[in-house]
């Protein structure tokens, strides 16, 4: 699971017993969850986690588009691999509904290997419920941000690289818009989708309103302190990243979900600047 998205929070919240499997403990565990360490690979020790469920939430994937351009068999072992064998057991044991985190990249033609992994594990998933009737939601999620990010987050990357270094830097096209969407906005939509009426949908998880990346940045530096201290780097190749949209490529038809609430921008970027000053 990206560790962006508290879906095991909001989970419990709602009284699901929760079980999570990850390659290490989560900081984040609460008392009553329970954790079972192992690779999505590993077959018998998946099996583990997944019998005995009612619900899968399948968010382990090799996520970051550079690391995966870099490592295109890593990103078929772990973001189809890893998927059919989660469906293999989920059939074995019968579970009511498989929710597949997937991406809005799935549109595109940019993503690279990310992009191309994540299409052809959608693909598992709905012949999964074709042939056994398997159950599932595919949830497309756009730029995630927020608190407990990492790494292979873009905001966090240039905040925590600001915080370092007191300058903001920006690499890419002035172009790139996105539209982003809070972690816990996109976990509470990610429980929302269980109802009936999301059963064997396809749901684009985004927020709700296009920034230009670069507007972002200006954003950003200005709450910072650093507003005439945003360094650009033009970048000719995109390294795989979709500019103005990701739609260029005919997947199946989805529906956007839009929450009734959803938390600003601004209020979300200190929260999460605040959280990195802390670490």
């Amino acid at each position: 699971m990206p560790k962006v998205i508290p879906v095991a929070d909001e989970l419990s919240k709602k009284g699901h017993k929760v079980t999570i499997f990850d390659k290490k403990k989560s900081p984040w565990l609460r008392k009553n969850q329970k954790i079972i360490i192992g690779n999505i690979l590993d077959f018998k020790k998946l099996e583990t986690a997944i019998s005995g469920s009612d619900i899968v939430y399948n968010f382990a994937a090799l996520a970051d588009i550079e690391d995966a351009l870099k490592n295109p068999i890593e990103s078929v072992k772990t973001n189809i691999q890893g998927t059919v064998h989660a469906l293999e057991l989920c059939k074995i044991y019968k579970i009511k509904r498989f929710v597949f985190a997937s991406s809005i990249y799935v549109y595109s033609r940019d993503g690279g290997f990310y992009r191309c992994s994540k299409q052809a594990a959608e693909t598992f998933v709905e012949e999964y419920y074709q042939l056994y009737g398997l159950k599932y939601t595919i949830l497309r999620y756009g730029s995630l941000y927020g608190p407990r990010s990492d790494e292979s987050n873009g905001l966090y990357k240039k905040i925590k690289k600001a915080l370092k270094k007191n300058v903001l830097s920006y690499t890419g096209d002035k172009e790139s818009r996105r539209e982003y969407i809070h972690v816990e906005d996109a976990a509470r939509a990610s429980i929302k989708i269980l109802d009936k009426e999301f059963t064997n949908q396809n749901l684009i998880l985004t927020g709700q309103q296009s920034f230009y990346v670069y507007d972002v940045m200006e954003m950003l530096a200005e709450i910072m302190g650093m507003s005439k201290k945003i360094k650009f780097v033009k970048s000719e190749k995109n390294k795989g990243h979709y500019i103005r949209t990701p739609y260029s490529y005919q997947s199946r038809l989805a529906r956007k979900y839009i929450p009734e609430t959803h938390i600003d921008l601004g209020q979300g970027l200190l929260q999460l600047i605040d959280e990195i000053k802390k670490k």
